[in-house]
Order: structure tokens, then C-alpha cells, then sequence
């Protein structure tokens, strides 16, 4: 498959589900429910044990996606196969198999916030800024009206709420599985995972930034590192997509080693 293919938004078969998606998420993602998200979801007093999560996600599939139909853990497990394939280093390959683990936020999520499986606008998707203006990078971009904070004189200029040049890690981006993630791994005592790593996990769902080219008032310096980091870990996270599956407990004595050392033996507290 040609990478063009890929995350076409405009071809015929894709799904009214995935426009219906972004709808939702534009219309519902506001500064304060994002701030609702956070105070309902990290909590980080639900104890599971990685290879729980990842077999959880056997029962999800990303409403989102135009590109793949497949339960999640395929395209975490397709990602990381690309990367070990490529001899990149195992911390990278681990975060390739972990980098949506944030998806099983639905496990206790609520149509009404958006994070169950059926409503999925407040856990998948492309992500962006909360609390100053929408850029027309956005997925329908014809949607960003929808959004009660565009109507809000704190929220709708190409600032907002944050001074210029703050850098990404001091914005507040939409609700999602990168944010959760990256929040549960943050608190988790076991995590030696390095920065990169991190990274990786908390923008690489950030399209308008790092593909779309928006929000320049708000970077800063070290942003153009990460924008290298994330360029280099979405030629995996996106055109690795394939109808290829594969069986979770058979990678799992590859990869469980490389888990123990970079997360350790216990529970990760989500």
C-alpha cells in the first residue's frame, strides 16, 4: 500500500462513523472538559497488569481510523514488529507496543464522556489544542465552529490562555488515550523508559502540529527536537497498517523481557 493512501479522509468508503467521530470531538472537547477528564481519570488506583491491557485491547477498534478495521492490539503489535524489523533500540520497539495502550481508558469510560466503545470522541483521534483558537489543519476542519470555546474571547485567539513560545509540554491538548498514557506512565514508580519514549507516547496523536505545521506561536526551542522524534516514530505508528495479524502471546516471549527492564515485574496503576 502507497503511504498517499493513507488517512484520507475524503475517500468514499470511508465510514460516516469516522466524520460523526469528529464531530463529537470537536463539539465536546473544551477546556473544561478536558479538566473533567483529568480529575475523573487520573486516579491511578486501578492496578493491571501490562498484558491485561494489551489483551483488552483485542476487544477495541478504533472508530477513528479510515485506514485500519482491525482490534488495536493488531496495529500496536504490527508498529512494534517494524520497529525490531528496522533494528531499532528496545526501548523503541516496547513503545511501539504500548503507545495506544491509553485506549483501555474504555474498560471504565462512559458514553457520556465519550471514552466507552461506542463513544469513542474522548479517547481516539487526532488531538489539539485546548484553550486557544482551532486551526484549519484539524480532520473537518469545517467543525472547529462547533466548539463552545471558539465563542469564548479567552479561548479563540491564536494564543489563549498561554504565552507565546511556552512550548508543547505547558498546553493543555484535547482528552485522549496520548495524555492518559503518558500520565499513568509519569506517576508509574517502575517507568525507566527514556524521554524519547515519552514523547512519543504524548504527541504522536498531535496531527496539526507535527504533520499540519499549526501552532508556531506556542513552540518553543525544544520543540523542534520532539517534532524530530515524532516524525521519526509515525513512519511506524501509521504506515505499518496492514491486514497482517498476529497472535499476542506469541510476541509475547520477545517482548516481555524488554517490558520487565523498562517497566518492571509489577502492576502499571491506571
Amino acid at each position: 500500500m502507497m503511504e498517499k493512501t493513507f488517512r484520507n479522509y475524503d475517500q468514499s468508503d470511508v465510514t460516516a462513523a469516522v466524520r460523526e467521530h469528529y464531530r463529537k470531538m470537536r463539539k465536546n472537547q473544551t477546556v473544561e472538559y478536558v479538566g473533567r477528564m483529568h480529575e475523573k481519570y487520573l486516579t491511578f488506583d486501578k492496578p493491571m497488569d501490562l498484558w491485561d491491557a494489551m489483551a483488552h485491547l483485542n476487544d477495541l477498534i478504533d472508530v477513528s481510523d479510515p485506514d485500519l478495521n482491525l482490534p488495536n492490539v493488531q496495529h500496536l503489535i504490527q508498529s512494534a514488529e517494524a520497529i525490531r524489523a528496522d533494528g531499532r533500540p528496545d526501548w523503541m520497539q516496547l513503545t511501539g507496543l504500548i503507545h495506544d495502550l491509553g485506549k483501555v481508558m474504555f474498560l471504565w469510560g462512559s458514553d457520556e464522556d465519550g471514552t466507552s466503545q461506542d463513544e469513542q470522541w474522548g479517547t481516539v483521534g487526532d488531538v489539539f489544542v485546548v484553550g486557544c483558537a482551532l486551526p484549519d489543519t484539524c480532520v473537518y476542519p469545517e467543525f472547529n465552529s462547533l466548539n463552545p470555546d471558539m465563542r469564548d474571547d479567552r479561548y479563540n485567539s491564536p494564543t489563549g490562555i498561554y504565552e507565546k513560545g511556552c512550548g508543547l509540554d505547558k498546553l493543555e491538548l484535547a482528552w485522549g488515550h496520548d495524555e492518559y498514557l503518558y500520565q499513568v506512565l509519569s506517576k508509574h514508580e517502575e517507568n525507566a523508559l527514556p524521554e524519547e519514549a515519552m514523547v512519543m507516547i504524548r504527541y504522536h496523536s498531535f496531527y496539526p502540529w507535527h504533520t499540519g505545521g499549526s501552532y508556531t506561536e506556542l513552540l518553543s526551542d525544544k520543540d523542534r527536537y520532539y517534532l524530530e522524534i515524532i516524525r521519526d516514530f509515525n513512519k511506524y505508528d501509521l504506515y505499518t497498517k496492514s491486514q497482517k495479524t498476529y497472535d499476542l502471546e506469541q510476541i509475547k516471549d520477545y517482548y516481555q523481557p524488554i517490558a520487565e527492564e523498562y517497566l518492571g515485574q509489577g502492576p502499571i496503576y491506571w
